[in-house]
């Protein structure tokens, strides 16, 4: 056998035989180790994308879900048509359009003069004054008695009942829906004061409108 040196080896390996010794890698190894790594990166993307997609059609749905029973939740809100109250006080009589009558049930001399003069102060008409019938004299416990007709008890009625408002609210058989009597109790001490009976018929005309409820069809 003859001993031959490559060119270029500047005799630094001596070769017996008549092949080269392989100075590279085998291909066919890295091929396989490229073809591994993609094989197992490519499950990877696989796997998380099956990830998502369950995320997507089970915690998404569960999500969706939860927003339509907060949409169906019930809701309040102010009514857009007119309440029973708004429509009552569309028909409010006005102080000077109420004719009061003052009665006094109480042993106490000059109240319903008293109340009478303050009334007047006050715009409303007054009628008659003196001292209560047997019916009423000395049986009325409270503040006072607003007796009127039963077309009065949504109209003349809640108007004087703001100048004293713990008075009893009460309707007879009389036809005129404008003259009311005020029957002073014995537990009665003085009118509200102006500024709150202002106050208060001012609610009573422009009353808040009345909140409904109000629920989405699911």
């Amino acid at each position: 056998m003859s001993m031959l040196t490559p060119p270029g080896m500047g005799g630094q390996y001596r070769i017996t035989g008549d092949k080269y010794p392989r100075m590279r890698r085998p291909r066919g190894r890295r091929k396989f180790v490229l073809v591994s790594v993609a094989s197992v990166t490519a499950l990877g993307l696989v796997g998380w994308g099956t990830l998502q997609l369950i995320d997507i059609y089970t915690g998404g749905s569960k999500a969706s879900a939860a927003g339509t029973k907060a949409d169906c939740a019930t809701k309040v809100t102010p009514s857009a048509k007119p309440s029973t109250a708004a429509a009552v006080a569309a028909t409010l009589p006005k102080p000077a359009q109420i004719t009061v009558n003052v009665f006094n049930a109480t042993p106490r001399s000059g109240l319903a003069k008293q109340t009478a003069d303050e009334l007047k102060k006050r715009g409303f008409k007054i009628g008659d004054v003196g001292n209560a019938t047997a019916a009423y004299d000395k049986k009325v416990t409270g503040a006072g008695l607003l007796l009127g007709a039963k077309t009065a008890d949504q109209a003349a009625l809640p108007v004087l009942n703001t100048q004293l408002p713990g008075a009893q609210l009460k309707t007879d058989g009389r036809a005129q829906a404008t003259t009311v009597d005020l029957i002073i109790g014995t537990g009665f001490k003085t009118l509200t004061k102006k500024a709150d009976a202002d106050k208060a018929l001012t609610v009573l005309a422009q009353p808040e409108p009345a909140p409904t409820t109000s629920k989405k069809s699911c």
